[in-house]
Formats: structure tokens, sequence, C-alpha cells
């Protein structure tokens, strides 16, 4: 069995920059992948310095398992949003740096049994963990109209997404819509072909998210995260759309202030100091250099932030 493909680390020089401060520290790498961010962490890293790796999907885990021969690094199934049980799991109290590398990883989407993309056939399935009960399908061929409609102009910010959602549930009333392919030519009749791939894609991007919670389990992770983080730890998040940055840029600007006092009071009563320093004012973004390389790299945003003394 070929070994799967997965993406070219992005950013990885920057998010390395920003992420490790202490070469003995303990870190953890949210998004494991293929492993190409985790690798650079403990070439970086001295042999007391430790690494935990997290990724649902158990072909990331096993391959960077595999590739990743350090007796410092330890690689667990889970969801990022669960690093706290992990690290109570092994005992781990405090972190010097966590890393997330967001969205799904050219493996993924290029496997067409995944269901991820439009550009293969594969059965709608868009699960990041094989053992999760809801799918593609699932949302697909029995969420309302309504529902189908709130997920794609949510998650995808699909302007046609009555139409789409309008077309999917008189079609599915004819038979049920299995695949990749069923999908993207019934919602391709309702698409102007000049705006198609982009709809395409964010229509799949949406169903994507709302099949593995994505915002919500970002949400938490960073929440969850920056509390085991030790004074002088860090936080580096790269993302891939204007969601996901949008909530990485709120939080890191909520946690950053200095007065944590309601809006409505007329003067600062609290006088705590926040959570966070941000170590980026405006987001990171690859050189073209890097993108002519990785295209996939083109919409990447790097956002880092450093905890404050408690």
């Amino acid at each position: 069995m070929a070994l799967p493909m997965f993406h070219e680390p992005v950013l990885k020089e920057e998010a390395l920059r920003f992420l490790v401060t202490e070469k003995k520290g303990i870190y953890l790498d949210g998004t494991l992948g293929g492993g190409g961010h985790s690798e650079a962490i403990l070439k970086t890293l001295s042999k007391s310095g430790r690494l935990v790796a997290l990724d649902l999907d158990k072909d990331a885990i096993e391959f960077s398992q595999k590739r990743l021969k350090f007796k410092n690094f330890i690689a667990e199934q889970a969801n990022f949003k669960n690093l706290g049980e992990v690290l109570k799991k092994l005992k781990i109290a405090g972190l010097h740096g966590i890393l997330l590398d967001l969205g799904v990883s050219s493996y993924q989407i290029d496997t067409a049994e995944k269901g991820f993309s439009y550009r293969t056939s594969g059965k709608l399935d868009m699960r990041m963990n094989s053992k999760q009960e809801l799918t593609a399908h699932e949302i697909v061929n029995t969420f309302s109209g309504e529902e189908l409609g709130e997920i794609f102009k949510k998650y995808g910010e699909e302007r046609r997404y009555r139409a789409i959602a309008r077309v999917i549930v008189k079609e599915r009333e004819k038979h049920l819509i299995e695949t990749t392919t069923d999908l993207k030519e019934i919602i391709s009749v309702v698409l102007p072909y000049r705006n198609r791939v982009k709809s395409l894609s964010r229509i799949f991007q949406a169903l994507r998210i709302a099949v593995n919670e994505e915002l919500e389990n970002l949400k938490s992770a960073l929440e969850i995260g920056s509390n085991y983080l030790t004074t002088g730890g860090r936080m580096v998040v790269i993302s891939y759309h204007s969601l996901e940055d949008r909530i990485v840029k709120t939080f890191f600007k909520h946690n950053s202030r200095r007065c944590v006092c309601p809006p409505d009071l007329p003067i600062c009563v609290c006088g705590e100091p926040g959570l966070l320093k941000l170590l980026t004012k405006r987001s990171v973004q690859p050189l073209e250099e890097e993108i002519q390389r990785n295209p996939r790299s083109r919409s990447a945003r790097l956002r880092a932030a450093e905890v404050l003394e408690r």
C-alpha cells in the first residue's frame, strides 16, 4: 500500500520563529497531518524537550508515527478541542507553545473516498474522524431546505444559498444524493458558469465545516489551549479562510485587552491585565516564492500571541 501524500507544511519557518522560545519546553501540535510542522519543531527542540501531536485522522497518526522516529514525540488520535483531556492523561500541566494549522490536508482533499472535494468522485462523507456518525450524506439528504441554506450561508458565505438548497431538496425527492459528483452536478445547474468553481468550493467547504463542527471546535481549542500555556507560552494559528481567521483574530484581540470591564462602565474598575500579548498586529502571509512552490498556501494567514504573566 502506498504511503499517503500530505501537503508541504505552510509558513513553516514563520511558525517556528513565533512558536519555539524554549528548546527544553513542552509543545503541542494540534493538527498533526503529515507531520511537517511537527518534524520542524522536533528538530528545533533539545532532547529534553517534548512534543505532543493530535489529529482526528487515524491515517495521519499512523503515517507520522512511522515517519517521526523521535523519542520525545507522542501522537494521539484526538480532536484539538479535547487537548485538555489528552494532557491530563499524559500528566502534562503546562505548555510552552501550541500550533494549530487549520483546514484540510492535501491527502484528505485528494482521497476520493473521503468525499471532501468536488474535483474527485466519492461518497458524500467529509468526516475527519471515520468513527463519527454524522456525514455530509446525511446532511444533504435529510436536513430541511432552511437548514441547508443556513449552512451554506453561515459556513460558505454563499450568496445563492437559497437556490442551491432548493435544488438539492427538489432532486433528492427523486433519488438520494450519493456522491460528490451527484452533488456537484445538481448544484451546478443554478450556478453561473463564471463563478461556478468558487461557489462549488464554498458549498463543499460549508458542508465539511458543518460535518466536523470545525468553528466550534476551534473556539474551544483556543480557550482551553490558552489556559494550558505557561507565562511566555505562545499560541500560533494558521488559518485558510475568513471564518477561521476572524475567530482567531477576535479571540486574540479580546484577550489582549488591558481592561475586562463591561463596555457600559464609564471608567475602568477592574485593573486587570489581559491574558495575551499580540505578536502579529496583522496576519503573516506566505511570500510569493512559497506560493509558487505550494499554491495551496496562497490563502494561509498566520496569527500569534504570547501569554502574559498570570
